[in-house]
């Protein structure tokens, strides 16, 4: 007769060791999350223009001295300055105005307005600290100086709302959570943990998008405010909108698309906020 022992099944050294490795990752991988979680809470201040708490990465003079830095590179990548003295001359006493005569005042923002030389080229973009620049090409399409008023107290509106900084207070936050995902999700021998690092990736740039989008709207918003404030008629911002989608018709749509939501859907935002800031209609007497 023969006995048969049963056999006792223990685990592997190497299974026990990737457990080991696979509790190891998650853990390092929650540190991460953790200190990019803390990291970010830990960043929010009070803004007095927008009245609300908001989370920024960066000090005032830091938001100002990176907006001065990247000035040169930036009027470069737009053939440069325009250099028709009575164009920028009308850009910088418009952009005054604005600065003087509104909220604007009351910050520490450094403002400048530069006209670029680039008549192709339909956009118009702020710097983080108060640096705010034009195309020729959206200059030449405007028809009124309230219309250039409405598009500098747009610019105007990212820097005094400083989205420069809580755009890059989000990316880090994203950029770490990706982080911690993609630590916890690795695995040599399952390819899994890579796609849920790239869907984790994706999820951060949507987020990151929406927020970019949200912005642009509140920046429309802070210009009614800061043209209306200077005694200008905040109605040429909806005008602005306007000439945007008529000038969209040909082939290639104008560069200002692609950094600012479609003029169809401002309209309607633009126009509740001129009827908040002008409750009983919009005075007579605003420069046009």
């Amino acid at each position: 007769m023969v006995i048969r022992r049963p056999v006792r099944m223990y685990p592997s050294s190497s299974t026990s060791q990737g457990c080991g490795l696979s509790m190891g990752r998650i853990l390092v991988g929650l540190i991460i999350a953790g200190i990019a979680i803390v990291s970010f809470l830990a960043s929010r201040e009070y803004n007095p223009v927008t009245g609300e708490d908001q989370y920024v990465s960066l000090t005032p003079p830091q938001e100002i001295a990176l907006g001065l830095q990247a000035v040169p590179e930036m009027v470069q990548e737009y053939g440069g300055e325009d250099p028709d003295p009575q164009k920028q001359a009308l850009v910088d006493r418009v952009g005054e105005r604005l600065l003087t005569q509104s909220v604007a005042s009351q910050t520490e923002w450094q403002f400048e307005f530069h006209l670029l030389n680039d008549s192709e080229t339909i956009n118009a973009f702020a710097l983080p600290g108060g640096q705010v620049f034009i195309t020729e090409g959206l200059f030449n399409l405007l028809e009124t100086e309230a219309q250039l008023a409405g598009v500098l107290g747009h610019e105007m509106g990212h820097v005094l709302a400083r989205h420069g900084s809580q755009q890059l207070a989000k990316s880090n936050l994203t950029q770490g959570l990706v982080g911690a995902v993609a630590v916890a999700a690795s695995n040599p021998d399952d390819p899994n943990g890579a796609n849920a690092a790239q869907i984790a990736a994706v999820v951060g740039q949507l987020v990151n998008l929406k927020y970019g989008r949200e912005d642009e709207l509140e920046s429309d918003e802070l210009g009614v405010r800061v043209m209306s404030e200077a005694g200008y008629d905040p109605r040429a911002m909806i005008r602005v909108q306007e000439l945007l989608i008529e000038h969209s018709s040909g082939d290639r749509p104008p560069e200002f698309f692609s950094t600012h939501p479609n003029p169809e859907n401002r309209i309607q935002r633009i126009q509740e906020a001129i009827d908040r800031q002008f409750p009983n209609g919009v005075p007579e007497g605003l420069t046009q």
